[in-house]
């Protein structure tokens, strides 16, 4: 099977992309990179920290460098965090060279049952996290859709979802 030079996975929180991207990276041989591990290995920061003390912008500045850093790389699955998608470099970034991008979908009620029993969720730390998950999702669904591969994770294992996308990787190319 050809794959691409990196397959990049973006959706919202709670939409199974770190452990999809564990899966895919043991499926095809590719080293799995999180955008938002080497954020905090960079930064010597936990995430939930740098948003406390820098705030939200010095984040998204950070996830962009190792981004644009990660990019460059070659035989990756890389997890993006949540709000990646929103710098238009970023996307780029993860296209570059051949690079495919993935969305991952689920419902806000699914994301929701998911996340909240995590504290490690900075942008849900409100009074009505569905609320608050819905109002982003609507946001940034148009940011979303600008992936070259979409899959609705609901009702699916972690397995089919990966074997949903190397098979849409094949049909693509």
């Amino acid at each position: 099977m050809a794959v691409p030079r990196n397959i990049a996975l973006t959706g919202f929180m709670g939409t199974g992309k770190s452990v999809v991207a564990r899966t895919l990276g043991r499926l095809t041989g590719y080293n799995v990179v999180d955008v938002d591990t080497e954020v905090e290995r960079e930064s010597g920061m936990k995430i939930q920290d740098i948003f406390d003390s820098k705030g939200e912008q010095a984040f998204r500045d950070m996830e962009t460098a190792a981004i644009e850093r990660i990019g460059q790389g070659r035989g990756q699955v890389i997890s993006t965090g949540g709000g990646a998608v929103l710098r238009a470099g970023n996307m780029e970034a993860l296209r570059s060279g051949g690079g495919v991008v993935v969305n991952l979908r689920a419902t806000a009620e699914a994301v929701h049952e998911r996340t909240r029993h995590t504290g490690h969720r900075p942008l849900l730390q409100v009074d009505d996290p569905l609320a608050r998950i819905r109002e982003l999702m609507s946001e940034r669904e148009e940011y979303y859709d600008n992936a070259d591969i979409v899959v609705h994770t609901e009702g699916l294992s972690v397995m089919q979802v990966a074997e949903e996308i190397l098979e849409s990787i094949r049909w693509k190319r």
